[in-house]
C-alpha cells in the first residue's frame, strides 16, 4: 500500500457470450405447442351427406380431337378438312358446346406457323381449353439431345 491510495481490484468482467439455456427452453416448448395444436387446425368437418338421384356427379369434359398430319392436312375427328371447313366445323361446335376441349395432335413435322393457324382458328370459334398432346419416349430410348443451331 502506498500512502493513501486504495488497491483497485478489476472486478468480473462482462460475459460476452449469449446464455443459450433460456433460448432453448422457449423453442422446445413452442415445438411442444405445435405439436399438440397442428393435429386440431388439420381436422376437416366429417359430414355425413344425405343421398339422392339428381346429386350424381357431371359427365366428362368434352373434347375433339384435331390432327395435323406431316404434309399440313387438318384432321377434326378423323375427318379430313380444308382450312374453310374447319373453321365453319369448329365455329359450330364452339357455338353448341363452348366449353369443349380441343386436343390438338400436331406432326413433329409441321412447321409452327400451321399449327398456330388451327389454334387460332380454335380459339377463333370461342373454344379456349387447347391441349397439346404428345407422346412419351420409348422405354429403352434415350431421351433426345436438344438440338441447337
Amino acid at each position: 500500500m502506498a500512502f493513501g491510495r486504495l488497491e483497485r481490484t478489476s472486478g468480473p468482467q462482462p460475459m460476452s457470450d449469449i446464455n443459450m439455456t433460456p433460448l432453448v427452453d422457449v423453442m422446445l416448448v413452442l415445438v411442444v405447442i405445435f405439436i399438440l395444436t397442428a393435429p386440431l387446425l388439420a381436422s376437416s368437418i366429417r359430414l355425413d351427406l344425405p343421398r339422392t338421384e339428381g346429386a350424381t356427379p357431371g359427365a366428362a369434359p368434352q373434347f375433339v380431337t384435331l390432327v395435323v398430319d406431316a404434309s399440313g392436312q387438318a384432321y377434326l375427328d378423323d375427318q379430313p378438312l380444308a382450312q374453310a371447313a374447319l373453321v365453319e366445323r369448329l365455329q359450330r361446335i364452339g357455338a353448341e358446346r363452348p366449353d369443349t376441349e380441343v386436343q390438338l395432335r400436331a406432326d413433329a413435322a409441321v412447321p409452327y406457323g400451321r399449327v398456330v393457324e388451327v389454334m387460332g382458328a380454335a380459339q377463333l370459334a370461342g373454344l379456349q381449353r387447347i391441349g397439346f398432346v404428345a407422346e412419351p419416349p420409348a422405354a429403352g430410348a434415350p431421351a433426345a439431345a436438344s438440338k441447337t443451331p
